[in-house]
């Protein structure tokens, strides 16, 4: 009796917390498609709805250009998301399978960094960008959401040590290289890893709010939708805008649900397996 009556209260408890985390994502979609204008109305529900907030998103570029600002986040989302993961897995592979002097220190040295938040780094990246005339650059935007990669080595590491040592011995034994091993071997059976991998490189940049608006310093033409959504909604804009920011941000979710549900298996199972053995 005691268990079904705890089992009730978890089944409530979730369901309640489910609520609370929905409610907001429901409101938002929902005045995404309001047609009546303004950014504060004294009701949940909205009284019209229009698909019209979503088209002058994309057509009315004049004053905030969201198409744009897509395509630079996208651009910097993708190329992050890649050098990230490649040197977060070589990394881990390299902690998990060699042996080599002070690697016990690296590891500790990565992880105490990984510690510190990176808003306490943002002063001297923008002095050091700003010396090699990289402040309003995507690709500077792109250096520094990869330069700490490493950093993120330990689910990685994680994973790599739950796979068995013979399959490298036995390589070994076959004339295979330690860069053999990675690429042909490790690699292709670590679908799980490199998919948690790579979703985690991909939402960093796609989500970030205070770099990119350091770094661009107003250049509407480098923002992310993250610095541009946050200017349609600034005191002289947000009355006429706030239904196209509720688009926006709408839209700027839904690469991340697709992904999110298409790799959710492997993801999972990444998780798991680099949370196993650290």
């Amino acid at each position: 009796m005691r268990k079904k009556v705890g089992l009730v209260f978890s089944h409530v408890f979730l369901a309640i917390l489910s609520i609370v985390w929905l409610l907001p994502i429901a409101w938002l979609v929902m005045h995404s498609f309001r047609e009546e204008p303004g950014a504060f109305v004294s009701y949940v529900i909205p009284r019209g709805f229009t698909f019209q907030n979503y088209i002058n998103l994309f057509t009315d570029t004049h004053l905030f250009n969201f198409p744009l600002w897509f395509w630079n986040t996208l651009r910097v989302a993708i190329a992050s998301c890649l050098i990230t993961s490649v040197l977060v897995l070589m990394v881990s592979y390299v902690f998990s399978r060699l042996r080599f002097t002070m690697r016990r220190a690296y590891m500790n040295l990565l992880l105490i960094i990984g510690m510190f938040p990176g808003v306490m780094a943002l002063v001297a990246i923008f002095h050091v960008l700003n010396l090699i005339g990289l402040t309003q650059s995507l690709v500077g935007l792109t250096l520094v959401y990869s330069a700490g990669a490493a950093t993120g080595f330990l689910i990685a590491k994680g994973f790599f040590d739950t796979i068995p040592r013979s399959i490298d011995e036995a390589a070994t034994i076959d004339g295979a290289s330690k860069n053999d091993i990675f690429w042909k071997i490790t690699l292709p059976i670590s679908r799980p890893i490199i998919t948690y991998t790579l979703i985690i490189s991909f939402i960093a940049p796609w989500g970030d709010f205070m770099l990119s608006s350091i770094l661009m310093r107003g250049n509407q033409e480098r923002f992310t939708v993250a610095v541009g959504l946050r200017q349609m909604i600034e005191r002289e804009t947000v009355s006429a805008y706030f239904t196209q920011f509720c688009a926006g941000a709408v839209i700027v979710a839904i690469p991340l649900m697709t992904l999110f549900l298409l790799t959710q298996r492997f993801y999972v199972e990444g998780i798991v397996g680099g949370a196993s053995k650290g």
